[in-house]
């Protein structure tokens, strides 16, 4: 490898010498497509015989293409965008400068001349002439890796799944023409929704940030913008957050168009059937796409629409590195793209607000006459309101609430909406609510299914606790989790069935009868026969009491993500949150007004200087690697860094997750704020000093993210 431009070198230096090093592997190959070997002695193609590759080696000090020669019996399967085998390294063997070890790549163009003097190593071996990066998604992933101080390696790998041979070698179907506009339907309810429509179905590229109105319509309605985008002559892009929502909107357009015209891409497919499907977008055979995370990179062809729906769910954040968000690739996709954009919710993000004040985009809105005729009546129980009856106290509740159970189950289902899962995950001081920590690791004190404690942490076994701030000895539960609450209210209601959506088991659909479904946010399922009758909210002040910037936003989307699955108003729907009345969340449920909500943080964020109105970049790792990489790294003039403070050690109970500190070490944060018109500028300057510290093989390596969603 030369150190002084980085192109891989296989044999002795010097021109003279390349043919006849080249021509001794044509006697060795018995089939014209190359093995996965060095080549010497074989003929170069006649034309464009340098073929620059992306190495799959997501290092930040390799970002960038190494040049390869291309043997003339490779010439017609080494194209822009086909999978490689190349030798990457060197190093000394039996006296000779031989390749290193063979790694993928892609190859990203085809020239001329290369502008390393030296010999250059041949690529090793073409594994498909299927070409899968498009200089289209090379450019969209060029563009995430600068904006998220990335590599263009890893972003690659986020974008083109791994390959199936067997998937390949099945031709993909020839595509059907466009479908006819669709009607507006529910659309007509939002008063610029036809016109939306029609705009898409003229080839426009309208941007809108739509809130929509509660109820089971949503699906139909991405639906609909999609096949009008369809019936324009132009592809289409429908990116949600998760399977069951996934599901919704495939099945909602394949009634619209009917089969054939779109894919579904979700990782329930399986790796080989997905990638099949993967294939027929990037061959042109379909021309729309419903999918999670993974398919904002799907290859659509003349993509007209990308549509997004709840940009606030984090699962919209990819946990790979550079952990690029769903929102801002595709808000990247509309622009390089000309395509139209749709940032669709129940609720509103502080970055969709942000978009409409910029004048990017447009509000896609009901009425308020529309909007109180579709949400249900939203009542509010201060979570110190005792309750008077012994029903309503066995069951948690505060008299209203449980009132408003009562009447619910006249009718229908009820829902409960309980902020974690489990049995009751944290235990407090009854007295004074301080956190009921292990004598031995201080970690935090667990009920079992028989009502003993143990340490969450070390397992340790508690059987005489005491309160160290006020001495007492009876502990209630912070947040109490999904089964002891259907145990609860199993015992107050027995005539009634309890089922439970969570994280071990998501129900997609209830029946219409009356029923208790205990759900965590996020996992409540649908209820047939027109929604629920009434809904709980329980604990909201565990959803607004954490400390994140964006708790009010994320326990107000959560919120309203439940009760727009209760009946409307008219129909009967009420819905009762236990949580302060008088806080700024709570009244906006009432009101129904995200977006509102939604402009009233955007300009509390401008006031602080906080995302989106600045951007932002976390750097955590060791304390001394922290301060030397901040010490050098080239930051803009005004970037202002606020900290670093200690991470919280990694709760070793649970899986880690990317990012976590590993076992045992203490870790910092910092964070580095810089103006509008900056982010570009900080991303390159954090992304050169962490090669620098790579090449110079100095400290631990240091983590950085751009526009981190948990500020804390």
């Amino acid at each position: 490898m030369s150190r002084e431009n980085g192109r891989p070198e296989a044999g002795a230096s010097g021109a003279g010498e390349q043919l006849a090093l080249i021509r001794e592997a044509v006697r060795e190959t018995r089939t014209e497509r190359a093995k996965p070997r060095t080549w010497r002695g074989a003929e170069l193609a006649a034309e464009l015989p340098v073929a620059r590759v992306l190495v799959d080696k997501g290092l930040v000090h390799l970002d960038r293409y190494f040049d390869y020669a291309v043997p003339a019996a490779m010439d017609a399967e080494a194209q822009p965008g086909v999978r490689v085998r190349v030798r990457f390294g060197a190093g000394e063997k039996g006296g000779r400068r031989e390749g290193g070890k063979l790694v993928s790549g892609f190859i990203v163009e085809r020239v001329a001349e290369s502008d390393y003097r030296g010999v250059l190593a041949p690529v090793a071996q073409v594994l498909s002439s299927e070409r899968v990066l498009t200089p289209e998604l090379l450019a969209l992933c060029r563009a995430v890796a600068d904006r998220y101080a990335g590599t263009l390696a890893d972003v690659v790998q986020l974008a083109v799944p791994p390959r199936r041979a067997r998937a390949e070698a099945k031709p993909s179907p020839a595509p059907l023409p466009p479908n006819a506009p669709p009607e507006p339907g529910s659309w007509e309810r939002y008063g610029a929704g036809p016109g939306f429509l029609a705009a898409l179905t003229r080839g426009d590229a309208p941007r809108a940030v739509w809130t929509a109105l509660p109820g089971p319509t949503w699906p139909q309605e991405l639906a609909r913008a999609a096949a009008a985008t369809l019936a324009g002559g132009r592809g289409a892009l429908v990116v949600v957050p998760d399977g069951r929502a996934a599901a919704r909107v495939d099945a909602a357009l394949g009634e619209l168009i009917g089969e054939g015209r779109h894919v579904l891409l979700t990782a329930d497919a399986g790796p080989e059937e997905r990638y099949r499907r993967w294939l027929a977008v990037s061959r042109g055979a379909v021309r729309a796409v419903v999918g999670t995370r993974a398919a904002m990179f799907a290859p659509v062809a003349d993509l007209g629409l990308v549509a997004l729906w709840d940009d606030g769910d984090a699962s919209h954040s990819d946990p790979h590195a550079p952990q690029p968000h769903a929102r801002e690739v595709l808000v990247q996709r509309s622009v390089n793209e000309r395509a139209g954009c749709l940032l669709g919710g129940l609720s509103c993000t502080v970055e969709a607000a942000q978009l409409v004040e910029t004048g990017w985009a447009r509000p896609l809105t009901a009425e308020r006459a529309a909007v109180r005729a579709a949400a249900p009546l939203v009542r509010t129980v201060g979570d110190g309101d005792e309750a008077r009856d012994a029903a309503a106290r066995a069951a948690r509740l505060p008299t209203m609430a449980w009132q408003v159970v009562r009447e619910g189950l006249r009718s229908g289902p009820v829902l409960v909406q309980v902020p974690r899962r489990g049995y009751a995950p944290r235990l407090a001081c009854e007295r004074c609510r301080t956190p009921a920590r292990c004598r031995a690791c201080a970690g935090p004190l667990e009920s079992q299914d028989r009502g003993e404690l143990a340490c969450g942490w070390c397992g340790r076994p508690e059987g005489d606790w005491h309160c160290a701030e006020c001495g007492g000895a009876r502990l209630r539960a912070q947040v109490v989790g999904a089964r002891r609450t259907a145990e609860e209210l199993g015992r107050v209601f027995p005539s009634v069935p309890v089922r439970t959506s969570g994280r071990d088991h998501v129900l997609s659909s209830v029946p219409g009868a009356p029923a208790l479904v205990v759900s965590t946010p996020g996992a409540e399922p649908v209820a047939e026969d027109g929604g629920y009758a009434a809904a709980l909210l329980l604990d909201g002040w565990a959803l607004l009491g954490r400390p994140d910037l964006r708790a009010g936003e994320e326990a107000l989307r959560r919120w309203l993500g439940a009760a727009a699955l209760v009946r409307g108003q008219a129909e009967g729907g009420t819905v009762a949150v236990i949580a302060e009345p008088t806080l700024r969340p709570v009244q906006a449920l009432v009101r129904w007004d995200p977006a509102g909500h939604a402009v009233r943080e955007l300009a509390e964020r401008a006031e602080l200087g906080f995302p989106p109105v600045s951007r932002m970049a976390a750097v955590a790792g060791r304390p001394e690697d922290v301060a030397e990489l901040l010490r050098d790294a080239e930051l803009p003039a005004e970037a202002e860094v606020l900290g670093p403070v200690p991470l919280p050690v990694t709760d070793p109970s649970r899986p880690r997750r990317p990012g976590d500190p590993p076992p045992g070490e203490q870790w910092e944060r910092a964070l580095v704020r810089v103006r509008p018109g900056q982010g570009a500028a900080l991303a390159a300057a954090l992304k050169a000093a962490r090669a620098a510290r790579l090449v110079k093989r100095e400290g631990e390596a240091v983590r950085v993210r751009i526009d981190p969603p948990d500020l804390g």
